[in-house]
């Protein structure tokens, strides 16, 4: 339970857990504030803890520590495994919370930093306690619906073009504990999936791991509004099976069995109308579907500004793309623009910045590499549902 007792003074943003013999303190932090920045640094300094708990993993710690990370990302193989959208989606997020960090001149995340970094000055172990942020991504869009997915892309598609204006006593405000309570209601209320996946399965997961640490004396670095619910899993001390928690959910059958009826409608329909009204009106649907998902596709790649040769291959590429489930016209194109046009040292040490512009995505070829793939995709579905259509209906009038 907490120790109300505790002899120490301690700010209004740290809460002192004692666990028998063990004392664990959580600190709730912005991660745009340089306000918490200097918290932590205070905090372990004065209190000398034998662990340091940081709400990151390794992906994240790298990312946050190392600027030029970029460098290194092969986009290829990205796009390979079909990793664009949720790397995409990191990228936006990242963007906007450093540009909420720029108006107040912090980079985000600076207090996770600080916090290992005079913990390691002092000799103090670090321990990455939070989920993989590629598995939370993945877990999060499997738990949305199609309706809800499209609700979380225009989110993210606004915040390009929010200008947010904060400063530390908005940020003060923020940390309190009804404001969050309040805001994480408020999100649970209109996605419970992206709710459970994004704050309460990681509230576990990483309760659990700070209790896994060791030590007797535990600083645990936290966003403020995992607090409310790390505080009350490490008082509960409940069993937790990790793994559950950490593991990519498989695509549903239906889904996959879902996926194979486009292909098998339009091939199925075409083939009737050949056997029905012969071989030139089958030719003629055939090349309506040509047409139907090559144009919008080939527009996509063209208002990209992508390579002339993507664009020309976009509209050879989508009419068979859109009758392969496993395939994506987006992940076909973006992997040829990648190929044809890499990015640049300088943009890549950029992309943050970049992306919180509208105008600069397409002036970087990184993130043209994303637009790319963005509007090929969905143009791509803007042709297959006119071609499926119009070939149906010309089955069904046969």
């Amino acid at each position: 339970m907490t120790d109300p007792a505790s002899p120490r003074r301690h700010s209004a943003d740290v809460q002192v857990i004692a666990q028998g013999s063990r004392e664990i303190l959580l600190v709730g932090t912005a991660h745009v504030s340089r306000e918490s920045a200097e918290l932590v640094r205070d905090l372990i300094l004065e209190e000398r803890p034998d662990r340091v708990c940081v709400e990151l993993d390794a992906a994240r710690y790298e990312a946050l520590s190392q600027p030029r990370r970029w460098e290194s990302l092969d986009l290829r193989e990205v796009t390979r495994k079909r990793q664009l959208a949720p790397l995409l989606a990191n990228l936006v997020l990242a963007a906007y919370q450093k540009k909420l960090g720029g108006a107040l001149g912090v980079a985000p995340g600076s207090e996770l930093v600080e916090a290992a970094r005079v913990a390691e000055s002092l000799g103090i172990p670090v321990v990455l306690c939070d989920r993989d942020v590629r598995i939370t991504l993945r877990r999060v869009w499997a738990s949305l619906s199609l309706w809800k997915k499209s609700m979380l892309l225009s989110t993210l598609a606004a915040s390009l073009l929010d200008k947010p204006e904060l400063d530390e006593e908005t940020l003060r405000r923020l940390r309190e504990q009804d404001v969050l309570s309040e805001l994480m209601r408020e999100l649970g209320e209109a996605m419970p999936g992206l709710k459970t996946a994004l704050i309460d399965e990681r509230d576990v997961f990483l309760a659990r791991k700070i209790l896994d640490a060791g030590g007797e004396r535990v600083v645990a670095v936290v966003g403020a509004g995992h607090v409310a619910g790390i505080r009350r899993e490490l008082e509960a001390r409940r069993s937790v099976d990790l793994d559950e928690i950490s593991r990519i959910p498989p695509v549903p059958f239906l889904w996959k069995a879902a996926a194979w009826v486009v292909p098998i409608l339009v091939l199925g329909a075409i083939g009737v109308v050949g056997v029905r009204q012969g071989a030139e009106a089958m030719g003629q649907n055939l090349l309506f579907w040509i047409v139907a998902t090559g144009l919008p596709t080939t527009i996509g790649a063209a208002l990209s500004f992508a390579h002339p040769a993507v664009v020309l291959s976009a509209f050879g590429v989508a009419p068979f793309t859109a009758l392969h489930p496993l395939l994506g016209a987006g992940h076909v194109l973006a992997f040829l623009q990648a190929w044809l046009v890499p990015p640049k040292v300088r943009e890549l040490e950029t992309v943050a910045d970049d992306a919180g512009s509208l105008r600069r995505w397409w002036g970087n070829r990184l993130l043209r590499i994303f637009l790319v793939f963005l509007l090929t995709t969905i143009g791509g579905m803007i042709g297959t549902y006119v071609g499926g259509v119009e070939i149906v209906s010309n089955l069904l009038r046969g």
